[in-house]
C-alpha cells in the first residue's frame, strides 16, 4: 500500500516514527556464486584466485561498498570449501544442493532466503564479473523506486548485471526461474516495465568462463 493512503491518525505517527516516510530503502544483494566452473575444468568459481583472495570476497565487497545490505550468498559447488577458505562474514550464506541444474536454482533459493528480512529490493550480482564495481552496482541501487521495481545495468544499451528486482516480483520469479534462464521469463514477460541504466562507462561487463578469461583475473 502506498503512504499516501493512510489515515491522518496513521500519517502523523509515521511521520513522528523514528524510520519515518524519510528512511532509506532497504536493498538487499543477493550473490549468486554457485557456479562449478565446467568450462574451467571444473574450479569452482568462487574460489578463483583474486588479488590474492577467493572471488567471492571482491563480489561481497562490491555489494557491500554499493550500499546494499542486508547481504545473502548462494553457494553450490564446493560450498564447504569456499565456506572455510572465504571470509563471508557478515553474509547469510545458503548452499544450493541442486547448484548444476544452473542459475535459476540459486536465484530460487536466494529470493526465498530473503523473505522475512523486510528488504524492499533484492540486488542479484554474479560472482564471476569482476569488471563490474562498487560504482556500478550503486548506480542500479540508485534507480530503485518501489517494490514493484524492475532495473537492470545497460553496456552499450544491452542489458547485463546486476538487476533489480522490487519484492512484489519475487513470488513470479521464484515460480518461473529454471535451468540457466535464471529471470530471463520474467524479464521478457515485463520488458516494457524494465529500466535500464547504462553503466557501460564506469564498468566492464566480462564474464569468467573459459581458461583464457583467467588473465583478466590478473
Amino acid at each position: 500500500m502506498s503512504r499516501h493512503s493512510s489515515t491522518p491518525d496513521q500519517h502523523h505517527h509515521e511521520l513522528a516514527a523514528p524510520a519515518g516516510p524519510s528512511a532509506p530503502p532497504v536493498i538487499a544483494g543477493l550473490l549468486l556464486a554457485a557456479g562449478g566452473g565446467r568450462r574451467l575444468g571444473g574450479h569452482p568459481k568462487a574460489l578463483l584466485t583474486y588479488r590474492g583472495r577467493p572471488l567471492v570476497e571482491n563480489a561481497v565487497r562490491v555489494l557491500r561498498e554499493a550500499g546494499c545490505g542486508p547481504l545473502h550468498v548462494v553457494l553450490g559447488a564446493s560450498a564447504a570449501e569456499v565456506r572455510e577458505r572465504a571470509d563471508l562474514s557478515g553474509c547469510v550464506v545458503t548452499d544450493n544442493p541442486d547448484w548444476a541444474e544452473g542459475m535459476g536454482s540459486s536465484l530460487r533459493i536466494g529470493l526465498v532466503s530473503l523473505a522475512g528480512t523486510g528488504a524492499g529490493a533484492a540486488l542479484v550480482s554474479l560472482v564471476d564479473q569482476p569488471g563490474i564495481g562498487p560504482e556500478a552496482v550503486a548506480r542500479v541501487r540508485a534507480a530503485y523506486r518501489s517494490p514493484a521495481s524492475l532495473v537492470a545495468a545497460a553496456y552499450d544499451g544491452e542489458r547485463g548485471h546486476p538487476v533489480l528486482f522490487g519484492a512484489d516480483r519475487w513470488p513470479d520469479i521464484v515460480a518461473t526461474a529454471t535451468g540457466d534462464k535464471g529471470a530471463r521469463v520474467h524479464l521478457s514477460a515485463h520488458a516494457d516495465e524494465l529500466t535500464l541504466v547504462e553503466c557501460g562507462d564506469i564498468a566492464e561487463a566480462f564474464d569468467i568462463d573459459t581458461p583464457p578469461d583467467l588473465a583478466r583475473l590478473s
